[in-house]
């Protein structure tokens, strides 16, 4: 039962084909619809495992709900930097109470399941949380769509989001980097994969994520002649995202028989951040 059960269930839903929306309506955000996408996608058409009970076989898995909370992470994050700029006029203006929501329920954590044996008995899932900030994010595509909601496309917005999300991805470079240095030394580290999917989880989400965001900041890009550069920094993003190795392994840097995928996976995600420096230094000029 677990065995198999856990077998059946696994999912690393890593495509960098995966398309959200074939179109958003003129005025609506292609990157708001493809955060909400991304959650559907992990919460209604595939098991969300992180929070399952003893009693799912999904208990056994590591590597999938890492990955589902690496994404899951991401997409906070950049709906948190949408409602605290892009969606106000230039910070004068008030929150949008939709991405007000759908922030706070998209922070919300990833392991929390229905019933909890201590404090409150009953309390909201975690898939639950997910799928109204899902909601939260399409009713504000639909407002925006209709002119009753702001997003400003401007190079000041694209520049601080970017340096936003630079800066995550910073923070998981040191995890990684720190993993190295504790624990290569073994090439039998059992937490590693956990680090390897959260992280590729992050990527792959903001992969998607910029994609559509260099549709919704077109006339930018165009202007400040940040095509080839964007194009770069996706192309980096691309490869980590998709990294899927048989058995994610942390040996010594300097092994003849064994590679270190948190060290591959950490250099392609330095890339994408020199490259996400290199466009944020042009959009201050």
């Amino acid at each position: 039962y677990y065995v198999g059960g856990a077998i059946w269930l696994h999912q690393i839903n890593d495509d960098e084909n995966f398309e959200p929306v074939a179109s958003v309506p003129e005025g609506a955000s292609k990157a708001v619809a493809a955060a909400a996408g991304l959650i559907d996608r992990e919460v209604n058409q595939t098991r969300w495992v992180a929070n399952d009970p003893p009693f799912m076989p999904s208990v056994l898995l590591d590597n999938m709900p890492s990955f589902q909370t690496g994404m899951i992470a991401a997409i906070g994050r950049f709906t948190t930097e949408l409602r605290d700029r892009v969606a106000r006029v230039r910070g004068s203006s008030a929150v949008d109470p939709d991405l007000e929501s759908a922030a706070g329920r998209i922070n919300y954590p990833g392991d929390v399941w229905i019933f909890e044996w201590s404090g409150t008995p009953v309390q909201p899932s975690s898939e639950s949380q997910y799928r109204r900030a899902m909601g939260d994010l399409q009713h504000y595509n639909d407002r925006l769509a209709k002119g009753q909601a702001v997003f400003e496309r401007r190079a000041d917005n694209l520049l601080a989001t970017l340096d936003r999300l630079s800066d995550d991805l910073g923070a998981s470079s040191a995890a990684l980097s720190q993993r190295v240095d504790q624990h290569s030394t073994n090439w039998l580290d059992t937490e590693a994969d956990n680090l390897f999917y959260r992280v590729k989880g992050k990527l792959y989400a903001y992969y998607i994520i910029l994609q559509a965001l260099k549709f919704d900041f077109a006339n930018v890009i165009r202007e400040k002649n940040l095509d080839a550069s964007y194009d770069e920094m996706l192309g980096s993003l691309r490869k980590g995202a998709t990294l899927y190795p048989w058995m994610v392994t942390n040996a010594p840097l300097d092994s003849q028989a064994l590679p270190n995928h948190l060290a591959a996976e950490g250099f392609l995600l330095l890339r994408t951040r020199t490259k996400l420096e290199e466009i944020i230094d042009i959009l201050q000029t």
